[in-house]
């Protein structure tokens, strides 16, 4: 074949090809329109039948990581239960915790649910006597006896009694506005004025007063498919305070406000932040009462979730941010709140995740003076251990 009738014969099959293409493009339905659309698909909502158990989607961001092995500076983690009265974490043992610290850098734990009286002797024996540098065990008050007429001076002799035998402040659960009834079933009020001679005595004494009032935001709210908190809450029905049995989150909150405005001469500790989805009452509540101090323990998926916003408040109220965890205390629990604390990661799963609800944290690169200060010297002047913390 001559090379102009090669040339005719491939210019032949690409015409003949392009008018075969134009005919298959012009098809309505054929298979290039199925394969790339711009409509929702019919019946597409019939189709989304997977459980939300069964969905565990998998990140395609593509982030950098900044795991950090041991804090910065040393650590006091002012909000842990390990090897408590109450048995409310498991058990390590003791040299086994110790170790576990000094490889994280953490200096010294707080255990809050030593209880009293005996059961308190038993958790400073087995934590205080053998490590005394580094645990702190606080006292709690026994809700069990508020209809005895004496009530508030009852409480003050039983503290007296534990800050003698070794407690080194006050710490009052949740159930304080939610649980704890008189006989009748009335609430005990938080700002029941039967109370202030308890909050007066801790003031006179130099102990600080750790108190959780409250509790996620989505709790108070009714547990359906609006919820973020849905399935730590089909997990914990008994976490939900939704109901005219309970209070509002807010008049919680409101009341122990009054109790801190009504003895600035104690110190209070607020756990869990107070109200950490909402960082503007926090703001208000720092703003407004000197003697409180605020604390993150198992809310970092919280705060993490809006790093700019809670950044922003932990710069400007430095000097009253304390560190804790309210976990236990495993070695990547701390490192993840470390990296938190100290990295610009971006977009990471929290302690736990999806425990709290689905979202990812990121870190807020928080400045070294900072850090130092909510790792440990804010703890040391509440808590009174040494000089440096006037």
């Amino acid at each position: 074949m001559s090379e102009t009738a090669a040339r005719l014969r491939s210019q032949n099959i690409k015409r003949h090809i392009g008018f075969r293409l134009a005919v298959v493009l012009a098809i309505p339905g054929y298979f290039f329109a199925q394969q790339i659309g711009y409509k929702t698909a019919e019946n597409a909502e019939q189709k989304k039948t997977l459980l939300l158990r069964d969905f565990q989607p998998q990140w395609m961001l593509h982030l950098s990581s900044h795991p950090v092995q041991r804090a910065r500076f040393p650590v006091i983690d002012v909000h842990q239960h390990v090897n408590d009265a109450m048995h409310l974490e498991e058990r390590v043992a003791p040299a086994v915790l110790v170790k576990r610290m000094d490889d994280l850098n953490i200096k010294a734990i707080v255990i809050l649910t030593g209880m009293w009286s005996e059961k308190l002797e038993a958790v400073l024996d087995e934590m205080i006597k053998p490590y005394p540098d580094r645990f702190i065990v606080f006292t709690q008050i026994d809700w069990s006896r508020i209809d005895d007429p004496a009530f508030g001076e009852e409480m003050v002799r039983q503290i007296d009694d534990g800050v003698a035998r070794g407690a080194r402040g006050l710490k009052i659960l949740k159930d304080f506005g939610l649980g704890a009834r008189y006989r009748s079933g009335r609430l005990l009020a938080i700002d029941d004025p039967r109370l202030d001679v308890i909050w007066d005595e801790c003031g006179r004494l130099g102990i600080p007063v750790a108190i959780h009032t409250g509790d996620p935001e989505a709790f108070f709210h009714p547990i359906d498919g609006k919820n973020e908190r849905y399935e730590e809450l089909m997990e914990h029905p008994d976490w939900s305070f939704y109901g005219p049995q309970f209070p509002s989150l807010e008049s919680l909150l409101e009341a122990r406000n009054r109790v801190f405005a009504k003895h600035p001469k104690t110190t209070f500790i607020s756990l869990h932040m107070g109200w950490p989805e909402n960082l503007d009452w926090v703001e208000r509540m720092l703003k407004q009462y000197p003697n409180v101090y605020a604390e993150f323990g198992a809310r970092e998926a919280e705060l993490g979730r809006q790093p700019r916003r809670t950044r922003r408040l932990f710069l400007e109220y430095q000097d009253r941010i304390l560190f804790g965890t309210d976990n236990g205390p495993e070695e990547e629990m701390y490192r993840n709140n470390f990296r938190w604390l100290e990295t610009a990661d971006e977009d990471f799963d929290y302690w736990g995740a999806p425990s709290q609800g689905r979202w990812k944290i990121s870190g807020l690169d928080l400045p070294a003076s900072v850090l130092e200060k909510i790792y440990h010297v804010n703890a040391e002047r509440v808590l009174r251990l040494n000089s440096k913390a006037k």
